[in-house]
C-alpha cells in the first residue's frame, strides 16, 4: 500500500475503532395510569371555558424532558367535544393530550378496560387527537389497515430500533366497534405480534400490559404465567398498568424454546400517575426509568441505570375555592420544603405515608434525582 492511500485509509481505520468502542444510550421513562375523573376536569376548567392541563404536570415535567422516549397509559378517551365525563366512562376534553405534550411525553398507549368509554367515534377522535399532537400511539386502531401499517410499533432513536406492543384484558363489557381495533390480551395474536415483531430485528422488544386486579398490591398467578408468555415469545421488557397501585418489580426467569434460559425485567403495575381515586395506595404511582445500552454498531442491549421514582397526586386548594391536581416527584418535594408553594402540612404527612408504604412494600431501588 503507497503512503499515497495510506494517509486517507488509516485515519478511517483509526475512526471505525474509536466508533466501536462507543456506547449508544436510550432514556425510557414508563408512567402509570393518566386517568381523567370528574373533579379533575371540573379543575381544568379556566375562567374562558377552555382546559388547560399544563399546570397539573409542572413539577414532573423536568424529569420526563430528560428522557428520550417518555410513555404513559392513557385510561380515557378523548371524544372532541362535551358531555366530559369521568368514572365510570371516562371522555375528557383533547387539552389533556396537549398539556401531556408540554409536559414531555412522547408516546401514549391506548389498550386499556376505558378504550371504547366513547364508544368508536371516541376511539378514532384519541387516536387522531394523539397523532395531530405529535404523539407516537398504539394498542388502539381506527381499522385493520391502520393496524396494518402501524403494528407492532418500531421506534427509531439514538441508534435504536425498538418494538412497542399493548394489550388489555378487556374494555368493560363494552364491544369494539367496526371497524376500530382495541388490541386484547388473546395469546394466538400475541404470539402472531411477538413473532412479527422478532422479524423485523429489533434491538429490544417491550409489551405493556394492562392486566391484573385493582387495588392488589402483589401480582397474581394469572400476570406471572402471562408475563412469562411474553418472554418466551420475544419480549424482553414487560411494564404492566391497570391495579392502580404500585406491584412488584421482578426479574423473571423463563426456559426458552431451544432450551436456553432468558430473563426480563417485569413492572407488574406501575400505579396511578394522576387521579382523583380515593382507595388505599391509589393516591400515587412511580416513575420507571430505564437505560438501555448497546455498543454502537452492536445489535446485542443490556440494562444500564434503573429504578423507580416514587410520584403522589396531590390536589392542591386556594382560598376561593379552585382546585388544581398536582403529580409531585416525592423525593424532589422531601428536599426542598418549599418547593410547592401552599402545600398545607396534613398533604405533606398523607404524601410521606404514601411513600414510606410504597418503599417498603416494592423495595427496588429508588433512583437519586439529585436535586
Amino acid at each position: 500500500m503507497s503512503f499515497k492511500y495510506s494517509r486517507f485509509i488509516f485515519p478511517l481505520l483509526l475512526l471505525s475503532l474509536s466508533l466501536s468502542g462507543q456506547t449508544d444510550t436510550l432514556r425510557l421513562i414508563f408512567a402509570g395510569d393518566i386517568m381523567g375523573h370528574a373533579p379533575q376536569i371540573s379543575s381544568a376548567k379556566t375562567a374562558s371555558g377552555q382546559y388547560d392541563y399544563a399546570p397539573c404536570f409542572k413539577y414532573v415535567k423536568p424529569i420526563l424532558e430528560g428522557a428520550d422516549i417518555a410513555i404513559g397509559n392513557l385510561e380515557l378517551t378523548l371524544p372532541g367535544k362535551a358531555p366530559y365525563t369521568g368514572y365510570p366512562m371516562f371522555r375528557s376534553p383533547d387539552a389533556l393530550a396537549t398539556g401531556l405534550k408540554s409536559a414531555g411525553f412522547d408516546l401514549l398507549v391506548t389498550s386499556n378496560n376505558h378504550s371504547n368509554d366513547a364508544h368508536g367515534l371516541g376511539v378514532v377522535n384519541t387516536i387522531e387527537t394523539l397523532r395531530k399532537e405529535g404523539f407516537l400511539q398504539t394498542g388502539t386502531f381506527k381499522n385493520q389497515r391502520d393496524r396494518d401499517a402501524l403494528y407492532p410499533l418500531m421506534i427509531y432513536k439514538n441508534g435504536f430500533k425498538i418494538a412497542l406492543l399493548n394489550y388489555t384484558y378487556d374494555t368493560n363489557g363494552l364491544p369494539t366497534e367496526a371497524p376500530t381495533i382495541v388490541n386484547r390480551i388473546e395469546n394466538e395474536q400475541i404470539a402472531a405480534d411477538l413473532a412479527e415483531a422478532r422479524a423485523r430485528k429489533p434491538h429490544y422488544i417491550i409489551v405493556v400490559m394492562h392486566w391484573g386486579l385493582e387495588y392488589q398490591l402483589t401480582e397474581n398467578a394469572v400476570q406471572r404465567e402471562q408475563a412469562k408468555f411474553l418472554i418466551q415469545n420475544g419480549a424482553d421488557m414487560v411494564i404492566g398498568s391497570h391495579p392502580h397501585v404500585v406491584q412488584p418489580i421482578r426479574t423473571e426467569r423463563v426456559t426458552m424454546p431451544d432450551g436456553s434460559q432468558k430473563e426480563a425485567l417485569v413492572v407488574y403495575s406501575l400505579g396511578n400517575f394522576i387521579s382523583n381515586q380515593q382507595q388505599p395506595n391509589t393516591d400515587g404511582g412511580i416513575l420507571f426509568q430505564v437505560d438501555l445500552l448497546k455498543q454502537k454498531g452492536s445489535p446485542e442491549v443490556r440494562l444500564g441505570d434503573h429504578g423507580m421514582i416514587p410520584v403522589w397526586r396531590y390536589v392542591h386548594k386556594t382560598a376561593a375555592g379552585k382546585t388544581t391536581f398536582f403529580a409531585l416527584p416525592v423525593s424532589h418535594v422531601e428536599r426542598n420544603a418549599d418547593l410547592v408553594p401552599g402545600m398545607a402540612l396534613s398533604a405533606q404527612n398523607a404524601m410521606l405515608k404514601f411513600a414510606e408504604g410504597l418503599r417498603k412494600r416494592v423495595k427496588y431501588r429508588e433512583l437519586d434525582l439529585g436535586r
